[in-house]
């Protein structure tokens, strides 16, 4: 499968668009993790190097650094989850007792969980990111900041949604302590999101 970067945006939304189980949700939640990345090191680009954010200059280059490695993380998480999911799919296209799906079945399920799982993680690193860099960086930048908190918060909700419909296929004695992060880093997320926005507000 070709890497999501690396289609034209109009062709990536054809894909997202037609009746194919790959690229869906788990993939776009991964994308606006590199979206929310990508604005807010638009914030730290606008405020490295300004004489009035001096003494924040070893925090915002190294922010600089890191949100450039999230973007590409994210995007490896979106081609990731994409071909989990279509692995997964393939697999129960098989009849329940083939001897391949019994095989590889739990295996596929954990991959195509731990893709968003780490997308969630991340989206809640870059959340905590951008509650650091309020009042830090370049005023007139707020409402960038402020969005890009909004866009890694959807990012958090959309992984989320991935790793509890596929936490339905694990057994239940596995599922109960996944779910429960899952609800803390969004509850997290949340207070991160309202933090960066009353602040930037």
């Amino acid at each position: 499968m070709e890497a999501l970067a690396a289609n034209r945006l109009d062709a990536l939304l054809d894909a997202l668009a037609s009746k194919t189980p790959a690229p869906g949700g788990g993939a776009v939640a991964s994308m606006t993790g590199a979206t929310a990345a990508a604005l807010a090191g638009m914030v730290v680009a606008y405020s490295v190097g300004k004489k009035s954010l001096a003494e924040h200059q070893t925090l915002l280059e190294s922010a600089e650094h890191r949100l450039r490695e999230m973007r590409s993380e994210f995007l490896a998480l979106a081609d990731e989850d994409a071909a989990a999911y279509s692995a997964l799919n393939e697999l129960q296209r098989l009849d329940q007792d083939d001897p391949r799906r019994t095989a590889e079945e739990p295996g596929a399920i954990r991959r195509a969980i731990e893709a968003p799982e780490r997308a969630l993680n991340l989206s809640s690193e870059l959340l905590a990111m951008a509650e650091g860099l309020v009042g830090r960086s370049n005023a007139h930048l707020r409402s960038d900041l402020a969005i890009a908190a909004v866009l890694a918060e959807a990012a958090a909700a959309a992984a989320a949604w991935n790793v509890r419909i596929n936490a339905l296929l694990l057994p239940e004695g596995e599922r109960g302590a996944l779910i429960a992060r899952v609800e803390q880093a969004l509850a997290e997320a949340k207070d991160a999101r309202e933090h960066v926005e009353r602040a930037c507000g």
